[in-house]
């Protein structure tokens, strides 16, 4: 396997984890990739231009790290990191469903603040700062009441991929404040050496 990935990226990041937790790691070959690059080694493997991309040794593409997760599955003999069998009533997708949706936002919310200060959106500003503070207060309860414990499953590795993502690359959100569970849970998670070996870089 080939995974084309960006440091900074924490869909990427998500899938990085998994291979060393699953032990897969040292067989995949890895090639870090510009985004947004016209000229990027990435676009003749996947045309949309995101990662994680992961290239099986069959040829085929994969994309998108949900999808990814399908495949990763199907290579080890431990219990599934992503269960879409309901074997566990539901609750990791749920879990993940939360996760990813705060990714997705502080995402938006980041590429807005890319652009030149004149042409950014305070409107959109405000409404992702509303929704990623709302969720946080949501995950806060949550991880208070036991969610997002024991086993490393997917649900886990995102939130604290979206966490460490905000925390170095994001850093005009101060998530931390007001969230001292969840805070302590993310300092803890990033402990795990497969978290410590694909830290993202700080800007």
């Amino acid at each position: 396997m080939k995974l084309f990935y960006a440091a900074g990226s924490p869909y990427a990041r998500i899938v990085r984890i998994a291979l060393i937790e699953l032990g897969l790691d040292a067989a995949t070959e890895k090639e870090f990739v510009t985004l947004r690059d016209p000229h990027s080694m990435l676009l003749p493997y996947n045309p949309v231009g995101r990662v994680p991309t992961l290239r099986l040794d069959n040829g085929v593409v994969l994309t998108e790290s949900l999808l990814i997760f399908s495949y990763l599955d199907t290579q080890h003999s431990g219990p599934p990191l992503l269960p879409r069998d309901g074997s566990d009533n539901w609750v990791t997708l749920s879990r993940l469903g939360t996760a990813m949706g705060l990714i997705d936002g502080i995402a938006v919310w980041n590429r807005e603040l890319r652009r030149p200060a004149h042409e950014r959106s305070p409107g959109m500003q405000a409404l992702e700062l509303t929704r990623a503070t709302r969720t946080l207060d949501a995950l806060e309860t949550a991880v208070a009441g036991g969610a997002y414990t024991g086993r490393l499953d997917v649900a886990r590795i995102a939130l604290g991929a979206t966490l460490g993502w905000a925390e170095r690359r994001h850093r005009t959100f101060k998530w931390r404040e007001g969230h001292p569970v969840l805070s302590a849970w993310y300092d803890e998670i990033e402990t795990i050496p497969s978290f410590i070996a694909t830290l993202p870089p700080i800007v």
